[in-house]
């Protein structure tokens, strides 16, 4: 995240909520769980100091760097009207946001993306899901789930509360139209901290 304007992160089956993620990269006997994240990110969201204390622009998004539960990336982002993060994915890194205050909406597509090796895919008819989340409701995601995160209001800001784990590797930015999914680009972590 290079400015407070810039963007921020955010279908495969999400792992067992009591049970930690294991494999890939080396991660931690103390890796938090996909339910650990859950209760991080909606205990945050009600810290209503926390929340007044996110500075937010009429324009673009801003943001502040959380300590997450084991060793997890978290940060509390501001929405201003009609503003989101496009089509993106999270890596190998699995988690949960909450909308701490406003409403949220996350399209997301329920298919697992290949890793690499690919600039141009066709998705198949039904692979799109929409949910809307009012202030207090929040959900978790396995890794590589692609989705996009949009603040709808004409005039509300929106506050949430995101969390990660493993810290963010890399993320993966698309375009769409219509059925075909574009790969833009990659970022990694020094692109946005």
């Amino acid at each position: 995240m290079s400015s407070p304007r810039s963007a921020v992160p955010t279908a495969a089956a999400v792992p067992s909520p009591s049970a930690p993620v294991t494999g890939g990269s080396a991660l931690s006997s103390t890796a938090p769980t996909v339910a650990e994240l859950m209760d991080f990110v909606r205990g945050t969201a009600r810290d209503e100091a926390l929340i007044a204390s996110l500075p937010l622009d009429p324009e673009g998004r801003t943001w502040i760097r959380l300590d997450g539960p084991g060793g997890s990336e978290a940060w509390l982002i501001g929405w201003p009207p009609g503003t989101g993060t496009g089509w993106h994915d999270h890596a190998d890194s699995f988690g949960a946001f909450t909308t701490a205050a406003g409403a949220l909406k996350e399209h997301s597509l329920a298919v697992r993306l290949p890793t690499d090796g690919w600039k141009t895919l066709e998705l198949t008819d039904g692979v799109d899901r929409s949910r809307e989340l009012a202030t207090g409701q929040g959900r978790a995601f396995g890794r590589n789930h692609v989705h996009e995160v949009l603040n709808e209001s004409e005039v509300a800001h929106a506050v949430s509360v995101h969390a990660y784990y493993p810290p963010l590797p890399r993320i993966r930015r698309f375009s769409r139209t219509g059925a075909v999914l574009h790969l833009e680009q990659t970022e990694r972590p020094e692109d946005w901290q």
